[in-house]
């Protein structure tokens, strides 16, 4: 009994403790939870101030700049009329010294009445009266602008304001500043052409790259080169105007005034849009290469006319190309324009460039190939060969009896009563290498004469060359038709 006895408060001691220590777990699990809850809802706290600091923050920034994409300034006017010459303003830039030759190439192409424009001069020349030229005015003074590129001139300075200057003038209804220089030739009809199909109230620099590949990596394929002319519109101009004189100055390290007028179009954001028909002409020698295979696109310009060979030969500069505005008058839509045909009966490839020069070659000779110029032409730099040119190129003949004979235009004329311009072209008389095909030599064709129709619209369609036939023809005079090409028609060897 007495073990018994004893035994019974050690149990309900260890009961108590088991209930202690249960109690004191869950007690602890509650602290706890509570605990976790009460991290929680504070996390969320600062998670919901935070987000609430981030709004309030995002109220307090400024405003956005206001969108330009609805500016008055900006909108096409509808109903307003088609672009004209009379819409655009030259600006030419000439040189004082060389200003009694080459103002006779301003000539050809200067409308007076019809056109505006300046010739920006370094200083006073004398002028005659009734000479049909543009205004002349004197350049600004440009001594504070800095200029350290040692193989350049600094009269750079002077002709990069010349689209800023003309703009000062204040003149009104303008649309478009064309600049180019007193040794290049417009054809302006085109130059109206090609500038009507953009909007003149949106920022415009159009104009083309030179034909020398190491140029165009010397300077810039970004870059519209002056003398072959470029085109700004009218609120580019003004945009420009305001910045030049400061781009001058971060810019003195450049070589001439097209690479400068460049650099700020980087400025204002602006890129270069091209038109092919601008031509510099960094090459020597012969043009007819080139002219003779002009791509299809309007000739808008024609550059360093002091530099290469008459484009007919044995004639004066300015002859020459007096003849080639004699056609322009009838169809300046199609100067230049080639066209492709063959005689079958006499196995000959035909290459017409209207209103200038016609090409016959024995044997089939492809499209693709005619199409491409030939090299009669030298590069702008005299250690680069073929290969440094910035288009495709085609050696004059692979053949001796491949050599072409050559017929420059000597007269166009306007047959009212057929509607059609009658153009003849006279063989150029040189000498060809001995030949011993039996094909019959083109040596006894003396004269051709080149039908067409004048075709004002032709830009408004897609672009595609003419198509030409050879007409029923005597001995000594060769027949050839021009026109637009119908639905299935070729030029088929």
């Amino acid at each position: 009994m007495t073990s018994a006895s004893s035994q019974r408060p050690a149990f309900g001691l260890i009961y108590l403790r088991k209930t202690v220590t249960w109690l004191f777990i869950t007690l602890l699990i509650i602290y706890l939870l509570y605990s976790f809850t009460l991290i929680l809802n504070k996390d969320s706290e600062c998670t919901n101030s935070s987000s609430d600091l981030s709004t309030k923050e995002a109220f307090s920034l400024p405003p956005p700049p206001p969108s330009h994409s609805k500016n008055s300034s900006f909108q096409k006017i509808s109903g307003e009329p088609e672009t004209g010459p009379q819409h655009i303003v030259f600006g030419i830039a000439a040189s004082s010294n060389l200003w009694d030759k080459r103002k006779e190439y301003i000539k050809l192409w200067w409308k007076p009445g019809e056109m505006r424009g300046v010739v920006w001069l370094d200083k006073n020349v004398t002028i005659k009266k009734n000479e049909g030229l543009p205004e002349i005015r004197i350049s600004g003074n440009t001594s504070k602008f800095l200029y350290t590129n040692r193989q350049g001139n600094r009269s750079a300075l002077r002709i990069s304001r010349v689209v800023s200057e003309t703009l000062r003038l204040g003149l009104k209804d303008v649309r478009w500043f064309v600049m180019g220089d007193d040794d290049t030739v417009f054809a302006v009809d085109n130059v109206v052409r090609v500038l009507s199909k953009y909007d003149h109230n949106q920022y415009y620099y159009i104009g083309s790259s030179s034909e020398s590949h190491i140029q165009n990596i010397f300077f810039s394929y970004a870059m519209a080169y002056g003398g072959g002319g470029f085109a700004i519109s009218y609120p580019l101009a003004k945009e420009l105007e305001k910045i030049q004189d400061r781009c001058i100055q971060r810019y003195p390290g450049l070589y001439g005034s097209d690479d400068r007028i460049q650099a700020c179009m980087a400025e204002l954001g602006v890129p270069l849009t091209r038109e092919p028909g601008f031509h510099q002409y960094d090459v020597y020698g012969n043009l007819l290469g080139l002219l003779g295979a002009h791509p299809v696109t309007p000739l808008v310009s024609i550059h360093h006319l002091d530099v290469v060979d008459p484009i007919v030969p044995r004639m004066s500069r300015v002859d020459g190309l007096q003849r080639l505005f004699e056609s322009m008058k009838y169809d300046t839509a199609s100067i230049m324009q080639q066209s492709i045909c063959y005689d079958k009966q006499k196995y000959w490839s035909i290459s017409v460039s209207w209103g200038y020069v016609v090409q016959i070659t024995r044997g089939n000779i492809s499209p693709r190939e005619l199409e491409m110029p030939t090299r009669t032409f030298l590069n702008w730099y005299k250690r680069a060969d073929y290969t440094a040119y910035a288009f495709n190129t085609r050696p004059v003949t692979k053949h001796p009896c491949q050599k072409p004979f050559v017929y420059y235009i000597s007269t166009a004329k306007f047959d009212r009563s057929k509607n059609q311009i009658v153009g003849i072209y006279h063989r150029h008389r040189e000498s060809y290498p001995y030949c011993r095909w039996k094909i019959e030599s083109p040596e006894n064709i003396n004269a051709i004469v080149v039908l067409k129709r004048p075709d004002n619209n032709r830009w408004q369609k897609a672009p595609r060359r003419d198509c030409c036939k050879v007409l029923p023809s005597n001995n000594s005079n060769l027949y050839i038709w021009i026109d637009s090409c119908g639905k299935g028609e070729t030029s088929e060897m």
